[in-house]
């Protein structure tokens, strides 16, 4: 069921990106990204079978790193992973991420899309003629676009979680949180929330571009889109 859920998700965005219409590609999208979550429940374990989360740090390059590393880190939120920003190392910004294999998965593949599709929209966008801060402005359209992003992954993951109810879905959820929890606890026991500021007037734009994201995709070229890359 796991492969072929997956090639269906290949099959939708391969129609998304081959219309010209917006309301169908929109459609393509959503439909997606409905099936990624669904395969997030899908491949969840009987209750009561124990296993462990795993972890992964992911580097972001710059320029822009601060910005890829909050997108990894939110998609990896929707989810149910557990990210953490540790600072820079290794030439970029650096996430550690927790979770379980299936969900590190999915947070693996979104993340990777949508680092791509924000680099080609950022690379499309056109700043208006009134816009003295160019940077600034392209710094909050890829925060509003993140947010948009983020905010249409919890709704298809919160959709396919109220879907399963009753199945003792909200049992194994509620476990695999708090094994995340306990695992991120142990290796930072001392955790410090911080805020993104916004300071450019792109954040309107780049909800838009999010909210048209293809929340599905599975592939991205090695090199990075140049608007991501310079």
């Amino acid at each position: 069921m796991r492969e072929r859920t997956l090639d269906r998700v290949r099959k939708l965005l391969a129609k998304a990106e081959r219309t010209d219409n917006d309301h169908e590609r929109a459609t393509f999208m959503a439909a997606a990204s409905a099936l990624m979550a669904k395969h997030g429940i899908d491949t969840l374990p009987p209750a009561g079978t124990r296993q462990t989360p795993g972890d992964r740090i992911v580097t972001l390059p710059g320029p822009w790193a601060r910005e890829k590393a909050r997108l990894v880190s939110l998609v990896a939120q929707a989810v149910r992973c557990r990210p953490l920003l540790i600072g820079r190392g290794d030439g970029g910004q650096r996430v550690h991420v927790f979770g379980f294999a299936a969900d590190l998965e999915r947070a693996d593949l979104l993340a990777t899309s949508l680092l791509l599709q924000m680099a080609s929209g950022l690379a499309r966008v056109r700043v208006p003629e009134d816009v003295t801060a160019v940077r600034a402005y392209r710094r909050s359209w890829m925060l509003g676009f993140t947010d948009e992003v983020y905010r249409l992954l919890c709704e298809a993951e919160s959709r396919a979680e109220a879907e399963s109810a009753g199945t003792g879905t909200e049992l194994v959820l509620a476990d695999r949180r708090a094994e995340v929890a306990r695992a991120v606890a142990a290796h930072y026991p001392h955790i410090r929330m911080s805020v993104p500021r916004t300071s450019g007037s792109g954040y309107r734009d780049g909800v838009a571009a999010g909210r048209r994201a293809d929340l599905g995709r599975t592939g991205m070229p090695a090199a990075t889109a140049r608007e991501l890359s310079r």
